[in-house]
């Protein structure tokens, strides 16, 4: 499979894990008053971090949120890049790679931290992004460049 085509189902499948962790907001278990209670302590704890008041609860969305833009940010790129890929495969490898690593690094903390859905979509993401970084031709180096004039 071409890098290009790689590139746009791990697009379509990061919309998808976009979509998904974003229905989830606000992101609490509704399992009744230990959770609730456990909720509740989130949001009248407070604590000052560099000169603002906030509560667990603040960190808690605001994490959520903020990784909701960056999957969001991360099916873009990766949209574009698959655009970019089509015409020059090699020039896009290494930022290709790098997301190839940044989301099989996310599989392996959601298989401790969370459960099988962002597991299964991430490492989906990193599979897709892995094959396209190995089939892409890499970039010649300057010696490989000389020596082909």
């Amino acid at each position: 499979m071409k890098p290009s085509v790689l590139l746009r189902v791990a697009s379509v499948l990061s919309f998808l894990y976009f979509l998904g962790h974003s229905a989830g907001f606000p992101w609490t278990p509704a399992d009744g008053p230990q959770a609730t209670a456990v909720v509740e302590a989130m949001k009248r704890f407070q604590f000052e971090v560099v000169g603002r008041s906030r509560t667990y609860w603040d960190f808690y969305q605001g994490f959520g949120v903020t990784i909701s833009v960056q999957l969001l940010v991360q099916t873009l790129v990766l949209w574009h890049l698959g655009t970019v890929a089509k015409t020059d495969p090699a020039r896009v490898r290494p930022l290709v790679a790098v997301f190839a690593v940044a989301m099989l690094i996310t599989a392996i903390l959601a298989t401790r931290y969370f459960f099988p859905i962002p597991l299964i979509f991430a490492g989906a993401i990193s599979v897709c992004l892995g094959i396209a970084v190995g089939t892409a031709p890499r970039a010649m180096s300057r010696h490989e460049l000389k020596a082909k004039d």
